[in-house]
């Protein structure tokens, strides 16, 4: 399986309403698209919020990515949750134990 961990620095005050919108709306369609989430957590001394998303399905981890912001459900999620995130990075990991 291959694993990217995710850290977004989200806009000041924004934190709990990002975090809600992403339980609520990102990790099903990641899940749906054969997507895992394995770990998420807030940093709310920084405004940052850090997940780990593994992917071991058919495609590349680029095509399955792909796929997920050209999906439908993607495209018209309203509000859009992007909005909140002011930074982002993203690095694929090995898991060492």
């Amino acid at each position: 399986m291959q694993l990217q961990l995710r850290t977004y620095t989200i806009n000041k005050g924004c934190l709990e309403l990002w975090v809600q919108e992403w339980e609520t709306m990102l990790v099903p369609l990641r899940e749906k698209l054969g997507f895992v989430v394995l770990e998420a957590y807030s940093l709310p001394s920084s405004n940052q919020f850090v997940w780990l998303m593994g992917y071991a399905g058919s495609n590349t981890w680029e095509a399955a990515d792909q796929a997920y912001f050209d999906s439908e459900e993607r495209k018209t999620m309203q509000p859009d949750p992007g909005r909140f995130i002011a930074r982002m990075e993203n690095v694929f990991v090995q898991k060492v134990r």
